[in-house]
């Protein structure tokens, strides 16, 4: 370093000096902050031309197989009317093809088990979201704004000793 300030003779030479620390500095930041970039989405589909995702909600699990169609969906080798009855669990099930833009364009196969039917629907909902994502990354945005590809992490409060549920206390008598 000092040798440096010894060949200072002006301020031009201080000048040049410093813009050069400069640029060596800067180049390491721009190399990193290159190697940070996030990479493109790509298109994630099997030799059939299937997107699969696995979607989860309370203790459903649901496997979900995309692939483009007319509309039908498929839930454990049933119509979705057979097997969700209400119109809310249909309702839930076909939101992220409502948000994207997307009605009766893919077919959609599925497995899923565990929990009851309300968490089996919001299980397909998020498999469904997610396998959209991996067949056409650019819905990506839509479908986070809307809070589909999130996974609920609401679940069942465990019981307290000395209650009757998690929270109900027990009858309380003044005589």
């Amino acid at each position: 370093m000092s040798e440096a300030i010894k060949d200072l003779k002006d301020l031009k030479d201080l000048k040049e000096a410093t813009s050069d620390a400069k640029a060596e500095a800067a180049a390491p930041a721009a190399n990193s902050e290159a190697q940070e970039a996030p990479s493109p989405r790509v298109k994630k589909v099997d030799d059939l031309g299937r997107a699969y995702a696995t979607g989860r909600r309370k203790e459903s699990v649901a496997r979900v197989w995309l692939s483009k169609g007319t509309g039908k969906v498929v839930v454990n080798g049933k119509v979705q009317d057979e097997y969700f009855c209400r119109q809310t669990h249909l309702l839930v099930l076909n939101q992220p093809f409502l948000i994207a833009d997307r009605v009766n364009q893919f077919d959609v196969m599925c497995t899923v088990k565990g929990g009851g039917l309300s968490g089996q629907a919001g299980a397909v909902r998020h498999g469904i979201s997610r396998a959209l994502e991996n067949f056409e990354p650019e819905l990506r945005p839509s479908l986070k704004k809307a809070g589909m590809l999130t996974r609920d992490a609401r679940v069942v409060e465990r019981k307290k000793i000395g209650k009757h549920k998690a929270r109900r206390s027990k009858q309380w008598a003044k005589r």
